[in-house]
């Protein structure tokens, strides 16, 4: 009997602990879980507002920075949420900072993305819009994030490339200046006039809206080649007309030439057979 009362004051007591404990947590953890959801949606809802502000002034910067301050908020709110629970800050940071310090050794690539990513935007060798040449991909920038860079190329096709190798390595920005140079070539007989054909090309660059008078174009002799004297033609066009001027110019040329009496030799070969006795 004695035993059976000592059990029931025991199991008595364990309630009454256990009733002090939710009386005493439950309030806290209540408000903690109603904290960390309405963090969450302001922390959100003001990343959105930053988005839409910088997406106007800078779509560079913008996606990055944004990205930065989410996790940047995330963590700060985290950090209150556990304080408000009843867990030291102090040791919940150590614990944050060695977890931290494990997740950076194991993944070294990813902060060197991330450090790829700052250079990126701090020296700004490209921006978004820019159509660039790197690691064998050539596109437009769609977007610069916190680890990678994405590139749309022209056949439609979406590439990611890490912004630690981007930012250690040569890339070509095919939009840094408003104006670029069309290089051609064309490749007129030995027989003939060199001067009509160097006027005939003149023409048509003048002809052409998209040239640009200054720098002026330049029409020279750049080779005597195996079969053909080849004429080196440069223009100076606006970024976006470089590629229809140069595959307008290939057409108009030939027709030009054609009508001029002006050859475009190809390579020949004359093979002489002889009678064995």
């Amino acid at each position: 009997m004695e035993e059976l009362f000592n059990a029931n004051g025991q199991a008595s007591e364990w309630a009454d602990q256990a009733i002090a404990l939710i009386m005493a947590y439950a309030p806290k953890v209540l408000l903690a879980i109603v904290t960390l959801i309405i963090g969450l949606w302001l922390i959100n809802r003001f990343v959105n507002v930053l988005d839409n502000r910088l997406g106007k002034k800078d779509p560079t910067l913008n996606k990055f920075l944004c990205g930065l301050i989410s996790a940047i908020l995330k963590i700060l709110l985290l950090i209150s949420v556990a304080s408000m629970v009843g867990i030291a800050t102090t040791s919940f940071v150590a614990i944050i900072g060695a977890a931290g310090l494990a997740v950076g050794l194991a993944l070294q690539g990813s902060l060197a993305n991330f450090a790829g990513g700052v250079l990126i935007l701090i020296f700004k060798p490209f921006k978004v819009g820019d159509v660039i040449d790197a690691q064998g991909f050539l596109g437009s920038v769609r977007e610069i994030t916190i680890l990678y860079t994405i590139v749309d190329t022209f056949d439609n096709r979406r590439i990611v490339i890490p912004n630690g190798q981007l930012s250690n390595a040569s890339l070509t920005n095919l939009s840094a200046y408003e104006t670029r140079r069309c290089d051609m070539s064309f490749g007129i007989g030995y027989g003939d006039d060199i001067d009509k054909a160097k006027a005939i090309c003149k023409r048509l660059i003048e002809e052409d809206e998209r040239a640009l008078k200054d720098p002026a174009p330049l029409i020279v002799v750049g080779a005597l080649g195996e079969s053909s004297v080849d004429l080196t033609v440069r223009a100076w066009t606006k970024g976006a007309d470089l590629w229809p001027f140069y595959w307008d110019m290939q057409e108009r040329v030939k027709k030009a030439f054609d009508a001029e009496g002006i050859s475009i030799p190809f390579p020949q070969r004359d093979v002489h057979m002889y009678k064995a006795d």
